[in-house]
């Protein structure tokens, strides 16, 4: 039997983290120069198109299918072959394949668009709709199935053989987007003028209604993740609330004692890195565990993001400092203060029962992700710069890349009355 409201949210929640796709688009497109605003918008739009194609011909089937060793899984599912009445979940909260696998799509989509970010003003658009594809296959699709395919005790390695614990997404979206955005820049340099030109935010009107659009889409994210309409989407729901708030504020007020302003940037990027550290926490921690994880991630991705400049990378967008950083916090986070009060996985952290045992696996599945991501990505972009190309000539960079790919301008300052 399926159960109507447990498929009624899951079906909101798809639309929610569908909706921070175009909402991530218009926070880069603010934060980047007004000369590839548009640019960095049409990658996230990429993303979507890509990864629906992938999701639904292949990318479900091995994420999703019966697992093969822990690693993938089969291809059982193709072009989403046996879904139509098929259901998913506990018993008396069964809900339709098919919104299953739609909820899940949208977390594919925006991890993939997330890495955008870290190459904003000098990719290839054709070369990143190639990247966008292999990605997808080869580095989301596995770490997917290692932390989200529990088949009792026979699923993913991370989920069902090391017995680590991810209620959203901190290892498959943020740490994995943020050890591939960290390859990424890498393999295509730094922007032209990096450390010398200031590169600010072209638009923080735009930043900021992305990040609101952004925080609004999270509690989809996370909340729905639960899979139901109960206890234990309300407790992610809130739990989202207060890390994110809390981050934003403790964001600006690391601002203020170390460069004597609060930011408008400050605040939105707080607010992101509060959203990204409750990911993976959300469902096993209290709300007292989520205001402490945000207070944290405020001030670790700040200072995180204001290292990029000592080490040289150009991370031009933060993906590393804020989804990198606050998600291993968060993913430690549940080693610390996982109550069993909370969400009764019989799991407990290290601050509950006194056992290193929860952290211990946590910290094993940050390295392996963040391991496997990195070399994954590097690898990918190093292939795809050596034979069609992955950076812009430096005439089209300094030119911007809203003419050169897409004969277009995000604003018209011509004054051409006869447009009307």
């Amino acid at each position: 039997m399926i159960n109507s409201g447990d498929t009624a949210w899951v079906l909101a929640s798809a639309a929610l983290v569908l909706f921070m796709t175009p909402g991530l688009a218009i926070f880069y497109g603010g934060m980047v120069r007004a000369k590839s605003a548009l640019n960095m918008m049409m990658m996230s739009f990429a993303a979507i198109g890509v990864t629906t194609i992938i999701w639904v011909l292949y990318g479900y089937s091995l994420t999703f299918g019966t697992s093969q060793g822990g690693l993938i899984g089969d291809l059982g599912h193709i072009g989403l072959s046996g879904t139509l009445d098929q259901v998913v979940g506990a018993e008396g909260h069964q809900i339709p394949t098919l919104a299953f696998a739609m909820f899940q799509l949208t977390f594919a989509i925006i991890t993939v668009a997330l890495l955008s970010g870290a190459i904003a003003d000098r990719a290839k658009y054709g070369s990143w709709v190639l990247f966008v594809a292999a990605w997808v296959t080869l580095v989301y699709i596995p770490v997917a199935h290692w932390a989200f395919a529990s088949q009792s005790g026979s699923g993913g390695w991370i989920i069902d053989k090391l017995g680590a614990l991810d209620f959203a997404g901190g290892t498959v979206v943020e740490i994995n987007s943020g050890a591939a955005a960290l390859a990424l820049a890498i393999v295509l340099g730094k922007r032209d003028g990096f450390r010398r030109d200031p590169m600010r935010p072209h638009n923080m009107p735009l930043v900021l209604l992305g990040a609101g659009m952004l925080w609004f889409g999270w509690f989809g994210f996370n909340a729905g993740s639960a899979l139901s309409a109960g206890s234990l989407a309300a407790t992610a729901m809130i739990n989202t609330q207060i890390a994110s708030a809390a981050a934003a504020m403790s964001w600006i007020t690391f601002e203020k004692f170390r460069d004597g302003k609060a930011t408008t940037l400050g605040v939105a990027s707080g607010a992101i890195a509060g959203a990204v550290v409750i990911t993976p926490a959300c469902g096993y921690v209290n709300p007292i565990g989520a205001l402490i994880l945000g207070l944290i991630a405020g001030v670790a991705s700040s200072y995180a993001v204001s290292r990029k400049y000592k080490f040289g990378y150009d991370d031009s967008l933060d993906v590393v400092g804020v989804h990198g950083v606050s998600g291993i916090v968060g993913m430690i986070g549940i080693g610390l203060f996982a109550t069993a009060t909370v969400n009764a996985t019989g799991k407990e952290g290290l601050f509950i029962n006194g056992s290193p045992d929860l952290l211990i696996k946590q910290l094993i599945a940050i390295v392996a992700v963040a391991a496997f991501s990195f070399c994954a990505t590097w690898l990918i972009a190093t292939v795809i710069t050596r034979t069609i190309g992955f950076r812009v000539p430096r005439d089209e960079e300094l030119t911007g890349l809203d003419t050169t790919y897409h004969a277009e301008s995000a604003y018209d300052i011509t004054g051409n009355s006869n447009r009307y």
